[in-house]
Formats: C-alpha cells, structure tokens, sequence
C-alpha cells in the first residue's frame, strides 16, 4: 500500500527533530511542513487540539491518519515499520531505551535545553527582548550536568542504551542539536559525547538538518 506522509513541524524544535531523524533513520519519504507553531495557526490547531508540532499526516488507501504527539508518533512508526528497530531487542534494552526517552523528554529539557531555548530562541520569535543572563547560567549549567552523565553512559556503552542504535541517541541528539546550532554545547569538554555525536551525525538521517 502507498502511503504518503507530510510532517508538520519547526525546525528547531527539538520534537520534530526528533521525528524527522526517526523517518530518515527508518528510510521513510515525507514531505516538510514548516510551521510558526507560537502564532497557533488555525491550520494547526484543526489537526492537533492542542496546537504543538510535531504533527505528521499520513495518506493511503485506507484514508487519512493525523498522528499528534512525539510519542504516538514514534510509537506508530516502530509497530508499522519495524526495521531498523529503535526501541531495542531484549526487554532491558527496551526498558533503558525508554527510561532514557522519559530523561530527556523531561528531565534534560527542564534543566537545560528549556532555558536555553527560550532565552536565545523563543524570546527572540515572540519579541520579548533580550535573554536573561541568569537564566541563561542556568541553562548551561544544567546542559553541563547532563552532559557529564551521557558521557559516563558512553564510556560505558556503545551506545546510550546498550550495544544498539535506539530512539534514545536520537532523543538526545534532537536536542543537542538545537543546543549547538545556537552555539552553547562545551563539545571539548566532554570527548566521548563528542564521539558520539559525530557518529550520529554522518548518518544519512541527520544531513537534511
């Protein structure tokens, strides 16, 4: 069956990128809809209620399929095409896989990308002036803290959840990503993310961003 996808999605959020990163890794075609998800669109809000990308659409002979929501989204792509799997081949590589997921879908994004996003980026979007420079250590100071754990796990590890390749290396790339187009990721300081991260990087998912 012929299936078409489009991707609603801004570039710098670190969701969609992590969304695009998976479709790219799985070889899955779609199309880029960029969106100024802050001005909430009434195009946006008609597919996803509570108005926040990613949003992907897809198409085929069984109908339309709107999928909100970083999860729904990821999960969806894993159960309907399942190779590469992302997730993990025992049950405590998918429980790591998945522990780290939770980590930086919460817990690195409240103590650091979430500071640093909005002092340098989001404030600039919304007019809101120039970024605090409190909130701004904040945020480096946490990204450093972090950064001190993944590259404890990577000296460890292959990769962040074991010896695969997983959503969880795409999770936090999608937000080191952003980090380091705005400038604040210390790389030197921390070789073996380094490492990693260029690994990642010479994928052919990663080139389109």
């Amino acid at each position: 069956m012929s299936v078409e996808r489009t991707l609603h999605h801004f570039p710098l959020d670190p969701a969609s990128r992590l969304v695009r990163l998976v479709l790219g890794e799985k070889r899955l075609a779609f199309a880029e809809e960029p969106v100024r998800y802050w001005e909430r669109p009434k195009s946006l809000t008609a597919l996803n209620p509570s108005g926040v990308v990613p949003v992907l659409v897809q198409t085929g002979d069984g109908g339309e399929l709107v999928l909100c929501e970083t999860r729904a989204i990821l999960d969806h792509l894993e159960e309907t095409s399942p190779e590469p799997g992302l997730v993990g081949r025992d049950p405590a590589e998918r429980a790591e896989t998945r522990r780290l997921m939770q980590w930086f879908e919460r817990k690195f994004e409240f103590e650091a990308s979430s500071y640093l996003l909005h002092e340098k980026m989001e404030k600039r979007l919304l007019g809101m002036g120039a970024p605090e420079l409190a909130s701004l250590r904040q945020g480096r100071e946490g990204l450093r803290n972090h950064l001190f754990y993944i590259d404890k796990l990577l000296q460890e590890r292959e990769w962040l959840a074991g010896r695969r390749l997983s959503l969880a290396d795409f999770g936090a790339a999608a937000h080191l990503s952003v980090i380091d187009y705005l400038g604040d990721v210390p790389w030197g300081d921390f070789p073996a993310v380094k490492t990693w991260y260029m690994k990642l990087k010479s994928r052919p998912c990663f080139r389109p961003l």
